[in-house]
């Protein structure tokens, strides 16, 4: 029986019945979770170098116990932790069953870069698996010791099949990643296209609007200026009318006092041409008349009043005798 694989600039595996060769072996130090057969069952692979040594660590990891399958290429070692010495050591480190296997899948499933990892001869062919860790400040340390495997190829190539498998998953994983990176990549571009297409037809609709909104405003004010001109024209027009008509009033008023004052001049002569025909001195006339009342006169510019009487003589009299 024989069995090869081939991974191109990863490793080569050859498989038969008396030995088995891997050359080119690259297999990162953090190995993802294999897809476990169970809900409840996990697998794990840690690459761990200690004392210039590297080893594959393979963990099963059950709900109350786990089993551990170790190799370096040539030789291989298994742990199967039972659940009574896992409830055991939980029970004397204080901590649930559950958690107890939580902590040791981490330190056992990905390598921690402030843990110390050791895999020391204990005699007899066993190894001693150990790991450090800090809780609540104190730095402590775990061990369990491994015992040579019964079939170390089988062991061996168990390890090497689920490796493989983890790197065929990873390299699809990667694949889909890729898939759909570019697929979102392209989508992204077509929206950038697409935002920068807005862009621009938002600037040049702003910009237009911009421009009819400006000549509409300047209509608008052109139009006010107007009005406003008019409005101050016919103020000015209202103005002008309203003084002309107050001097038009004025004028009449004016025009009315003068002819009053010129009929009382007349009838004034006349009363003195009558005062002349009457008996009796002048002297009693004037004195007659300046007893009664006065009458009130306005006075305007150029306008007087001469009375004459004739000198040492009476009224109606002959101013011979």
């Amino acid at each position: 029986m024989s069995r090869s694989v081939r991974f191109p600039s990863r490793f080569d595996l050859s498989i038969t019945d008396d030995s088995w060769t891997c050359s080119k072996l690259r297999v990162p130090a953090r190995v993802a979770y294999a897809p476990a057969l169970m809900d409840s069952v996990r697998h794990t692979c840690l690459r761990l170098q200690v004392g210039g040594e590297t080893f594959f660590v393979k963990g099963t990891w059950f709900p109350s116990r786990f089993d551990l399958s170790i190799t370096d290429g040539l030789h291989s070692w298994t742990c199967n932790a039972l659940e009574t010495e896992v409830s055991r050591r939980a029970e004397q480190w204080d901590q649930p069953v559950d958690e107890y296997i939580a902590l040791a899948e981490q330190y056992l499933g990905f390598q921690q870069p402030g843990s110390t990892y050791g895999f020391h001869d204990a005699g007899d062919d066993q190894r001693r698996l150990s790991w450090t860790f800090e809780k609540q400040g104190i730095k402590l340390e775990w061990r369990w010791k491994c015992q040579p495997s019964s079939n170390s190829k089988q062991t061996t190539a168990g390890i090497l099949d689920f490796l493989m498998d983890s790197n065929v998953q990873l390299s699809d994983e990667v694949v889909r990643k890729t898939q759909s990176y570019e697929k979102i990549k392209a989508e992204a571009e077509k929206c950038l296209v697409q935002s920068e297409k807005l862009s621009k037809e938002k600037a040049e609709f702003e910009s237009a609007v911009y421009s009819k909104f400006v000549l509409v405003l300047n209509s608008k004010k052109a139009k006010l200026r107007d009005l406003r001109d008019r409005l101050s024209k016919i103020e000015s027009s209202g103005k002008a009318l309203q003084e002309e008509d107050e001097d038009e009033f004025t004028d009449k008023t004016v025009s009315f006092d003068e002819g009053s004052d010129i009929n009382e001049e007349e009838g004034d002569e006349e009363s003195k041409e009558d005062i002349k025909n009457l008996p009796g001195t002048s002297k009693s006339v004037v004195t007659a008349r300046s007893k009664g009342p006065k009458r009130k006169s306005r006075r305007y510019p150029k306008v007087s009043r001469v009375v004459e009487f004739p000198r040492g003589g009476h009224v109606g009299s002959d101013p011979t005798g």
